[in-house]
């Protein structure tokens, strides 16, 4: 399969690794989705296969980048679409309604976990919370607050030790503010049974919980996050293109996506700057990139060490390659705003979000950032959820029929010419009146919090 006229290779659809489509000379560059992916390190033959045994990186070192506004999808479209939210008191939607267990600290976890096992509650446990310094202390606050207030959550429980950095009564002047009949503290040092006092704290969270109602709100209030993880040579091809599209349908209503993997950038992060709406957009764009790429150097690490091995087993070979098939996932639509750790997602549109390519690290930024639910694409398969629903969508046929138990939507029949991006938006609506993605299912709702620094 030709992706590109431009292209000089194709892709075998069988495994997603690529072949030359005519001869290619050493140091050519090697096009793929019409962009350059590397260049050949020896000459290749019209058929040879086109991998890390010829292949290697463009990308080394800082790049100057000039705003250059391309043409991108920022149309509005009318529509009266609906999903069935939860409208809580101070405006915002949720598509859940959980009561959920939120730790200051990881040396509370076992008792969270209890608690949750006891009364029905969601548990997320953690490592953070305590000897802790500087930006990683003030990460961990940040996204623990954007947890405390997600909308999902029809109650929460702050749960915490006592002698911790981050305790209770610090953690409460993070939050600033916040409604008492929703948010409920426990210090677990203060109580002979901390069991019994949680339990008792949880029945109130929940008969507060039950006082909302599904109602009809309109899709412009709807966000979604995007995330790509166990990629393969299919990824851009079949899943992440559908995703775009759905963020350009979702965006043209008046919703919000947010898309993040800043190092899965890398190497295309200029087309995402020329659809930047403004130039202080832009700015945003070029510190957010040059910021990871000085977090790297900073720990005398090469910038452009990726893909994972599992993604050069499915094909892909260089970063370029990648993150062109990593920021499809955004479609064409307008940038129009940049997020970093712990900030909230205010504008509508697709927005750039902090944080690394870590699958686990990625979807707990975008659940902070206040996203509903996640579309997450897959061409190896991973079972991973964060708090939010977490929609797992195949790249490959094989992959939705050997996993159908981590699988919620399968993208290989756009192979076929198949337009998929109806079918999507309606499944994700479905989602967010209440059907269960297979990581709710399955309970695998987990959290981590990026770290950078020093460890008391």
């Amino acid at each position: 399969m030709l992706i590109n006229k431009l292209d000089n290779v194709e892709i075998n659809l069988g495994d997603g690794h690529k072949y030359a489509t005519r001869d290619i000379k050493k140091t050519e560059n090697i096009i793929k989705y019409g962009q350059s992916i590397g260049h050949a390190t020896c000459d290749i033959k019209k058929g040879e296969h086109v991998h890390t045994h010829n292949l290697k990186t463009n990308l080394s070192g800082k790049i100057e980048y000039t705003y250059e506004k391309s043409e991108c999808h920022n149309k509005k479209e009318k529509t009266d679409l609906t999903f069935m939210g939860y409208r809580r008191e101070n405006g915002s939607v949720g598509i859940r309604n959980d009561i959920w267990i939120v730790n200051t600290v990881g040396c509370v976890n076992k008792i969270a976990e209890r608690l949750a096992s006891l009364t029905g509650a969601k548990a997320f446990p953690h490592p953070f919370g305590c000897s802790q310094l500087g930006d990683d202390q003030s990460v961990t606050q940040k996204i623990l607050k954007g947890m405390v207030e997600h909308p999902n959550a029809g109650g929460v429980l702050v749960l915490g030790l006592g002698c911790e950095n981050n305790n209770i009564e610090v953690f409460k002047s993070i939050l600033g503010t916040w409604d008492e009949k929703r948010v409920k503290f426990l210090n677990t040092q203060d109580f002979e049974d901390e069991i019994s006092e949680g339990i008792k704290l949880i029945g109130d969270l929940k008969a507060h919980a039950s006082t909302f109602k599904r109602e009809p709100i309109h899709i412009s209030e709807l966000k979604v996050g995007l995330k790509c993880g166990g990629s393969d040579g299919l990824s851009g091809i079949t899943a992440n293109p559908l995703v775009g599209r759905f963020c350009d349908k979702l965006t043209s209503f008046g919703g919000s996506c947010v898309l993040t993997e800043v190092p899965e950038m890398f190497g295309a992060e200029h087309l995402l700057m020329n659809r930047c709406d403004t130039e202080e957009t832009f700015k945003k764009t070029v510190s957010l990139i040059n910021n990871f790429k000085d977090y790297y150097e900073r720990h005398g690490q090469v910038i452009y060490e990726n893909p994972s091995p599992g993604n050069k087993k499915g094909g892909i070979t260089t970063l370029e390659e990648k993150s062109l098939g990593c920021i499809q996932k955004g479609g064409l639509s307008e940038v129009v705003d940049v997020l970093t750790y712990g900030d909230k997602l205010t504008k509508n549109g697709l927005s750039l979000l902090e944080g690394p390519g870590n699958d686990i690290v990625a979807i707990t930024n975008l659940m902070a950032c206040g996203v509903h639910l996640i579309l997450f694409t897959t061409g190896r398969g991973t079972p991973l959820g964060t708090s939010v629903p977490t929609v797992k969508i195949s790249t490959n046929s094989a992959l939705a029929a050997k996993k159908s138990g981590w699988i919620d939507f399968d993208a290989s029949p756009t192979l076929s010419g198949k337009e998929l991006t109806d079918e999507l938006l309606y499944y994700v609506i479905s989602v967010a009146n209440g059907e269960p993605t297979k990581n709710e299912t399955n309970k695998y709702e987990e959290i981590s919090i990026f770290k950078d620094g020093v460890t008391l």
